[in-house]
């Protein structure tokens, strides 16, 4: 059963995904990451904890999940290909028949695979709430990220706002200690997955939120399955609170 916006006059069809959920190098690209050390092990190579959180929300609501495990340093999944930093240095000097390759086995199944999910939903009749859970190093080049817990969303959406609103407040109800800033450590409207697909669905059929996870709040499994919860536990009277009059 997916969450529903209570009194909403569409039901609410929940869709979580996980663009950089691990750090696996296919073994035909392993030769570029002969030099790469340890970085495939730190926030550049994966998001450290955001698939365990992922899997464990989307169980706790019965909503399907989309995930990789392809490390983001062979290809970033939640880059649009026009973008410089979609290749790692470790895979831009790769041929032309090589790139389109990569984009074919790794890049545009996941995509395609959230996008039809998406349309089938709405052509259902729901409105879609979209989750790509990611995380983040707690300090970067020096700076602390001054969060917990993100909400990363569009504001020229008004529904996503709404939401995000919403959920918050929720959040802060039930776990008051905790940072829950907006749109950080990056704008929600900054190049990514749920951005291209703004473009493609209507904001009363498409929410596309980003949930940043500071990486030291999820450590271990026992973080990661109490915030996997307290996501779940909040999402309903979010729903509720947000689209008590329909999305």
């Amino acid at each position: 059963m997916h969450p529903e916006a209570s009194g909403s006059t569409r039901p609410v069809f929940l869709l979580v995904t996980c663009e950089h959920g691990g750090n696996h190098v296919p073994p035909r690209y392993q030769p570029l990451f002969a030099a790469a050390g340890d970085i495939l092990a730190t926030h550049r190579g994966l998001d450290l904890g955001a698939l365990p959180v992922a899997l464990h929300l989307a169980d706790r609501c019965a909503a399907p999940i989309i995930f990789s495990t392809t490390t983001r340093l062979l290809i970033d999944l939640n880059r649009s290909l026009d973008q410089p930093d979609v290749f790692s240095e470790f895979s831009r000097g790769v041929s032309d028949a090589e790139r389109a390759g990569i984009i074919a086995e790794y890049y545009q199944p996941h995509r395609s695979s959230v996008q039809r999910t998406i349309a089938a939903a709405i052509r259902a009749g729901h409105c879609v709430l979209h989750l790509g859970i990611h995380s983040c190093t707690d300090v970067l080049n020096g700076a602390v990220r001054d969060l917990d817990i993100s909400l990363l969303f569009d504001p020229a959406r008004a529904v996503e706002t709404l939401f995000c609103d919403a959920w918050r407040t929720e959040l802060r109800a039930q776990a008051p200690t905790l940072r829950y800033p907006f749109n950080e450590p990056y704008q929600g409207s900054a190049d990514g997955l749920t951005t291209t697909l703004r473009t493609t669905f209507a904001p009363d059929d498409y929410l596309g939120i980003e949930v940043e996870l500071r990486q030291g709040m999820i450590a271990d499994a026992e973080d990661r399955r109490r915030t996997g919860d307290l996501l779940a536990d909040t999402l309903p009277a979010a729903l509720a609170r947000a689209f008590s009059n329909g999305p």
